[in-house]
């Protein structure tokens, strides 16, 4: 072997990482009437998930303005220097929207989860269960 020479390949083999499709996830790529049923009932859950997070939003937050209105006392009442309606919508508004964010991906990725166990196509949690 000279110098010039390439290395010899190698082929590297294994035992299959990923299970094969089942006829569910066949149905899904193929947009059979079961795989139409099955995506929209995902769908559906999705939606009905981001309407109701909506509806929280704007219940919670759409209020405010109105509650400060209504309650003029409530409005004009200072907590530390500020006034409560500015403390309220400028401030403590932010760390509801990072929770309410939170909430809204948690629920997704387990309407994913279970649609995904549906379907018989759940990954594995640990890389170890796979081998």
């Amino acid at each position: 072997m000279s110098a010039e020479d390439p290395p010899p390949r190698v082929r590297v083999t294994g035992p299959p990482r990923r299970r094969t499709p089942t006829a569910r996830t066949r149905d899904i790529d193929a947009e059979t009437r079961l795989g139409e049923m099955l995506m929209g009932s995902l769908l559906r859950a999705q939606l009905r998930l981001a309407l109701g997070v909506l509806a929280v939003l704007g219940v919670t937050l759409g209020l405010l303005p109105v509650l400060f209105r209504l309650a003029p006392s409530l409005a004009g009442a200072d907590v530390l220097g500020l006034p409560l309606a500015w403390l309220v919508l400028g401030v403590l508004v932010y760390p509801f929207l990072v929770l309410l964010g939170w909430v809204y991906v948690r629920r997704a990725e387990s309407n994913e989860r279970d649609f995904a166990e549906l379907v018989g196509d759940a990954v594995p949690t640990d890389p170890e269960d796979d081998r």
